[in-house]
């Protein structure tokens, strides 16, 4: 189904001049990886292995939208889903409390059931 496709959404991801590389992020051992400056987020080929492409890609698509609308600086969304307890100790790792609101929104978002039409309509509206 097209709500799990995560070539569709590099597709999407792609217009607007952003770049999708399958290939492992230059931060060792990320799953995923955006660059703000070049625009071009790094998927690791493993994460298709693992059956984590989708919730990878879309987390980094939330920081391309973050990005977006903080005109090449990371600003967090404001979004008011809540996220899912499970997926806390990942943004609450970060120390800096800028990092971890906008980390809260990327798992937050990659960690629910409609993430594809969710990162679709935040990158329509911020890019």
């Amino acid at each position: 189904s097209k709500t799990n496709d995560p070539l569709l959404l590099a597709t999407l991801i792609n217009r607007d001049g952003r770049m999708v590389l399958i290939a492992p992020p230059p931060r060792r051992g990320a799953y995923g990886l955006l660059n703000a400056t070049s625009r071009t987020i790094w998927i690791h080929p493993l994460t298709f292995e693992l059956g984590i492409a989708s919730p990878v890609l879309v987390h980094e698509a939330v920081h391309a939208a973050q990005t977006c609308k903080g005109e090449g600086q990371l600003v967090p969304l404001e979004l008011t889903l809540e996220p899912l307890i499970y997926a806390r100790p990942f943004w609450m790792r970060y120390g800096d409390i800028h990092r971890q609101d906008l980390e809260r929104e990327a798992f937050t978002i990659q960690t629910q059931p409609n993430r594809f039409d969710l990162i679709t309509s935040l990158l329509k509206s911020y890019c």
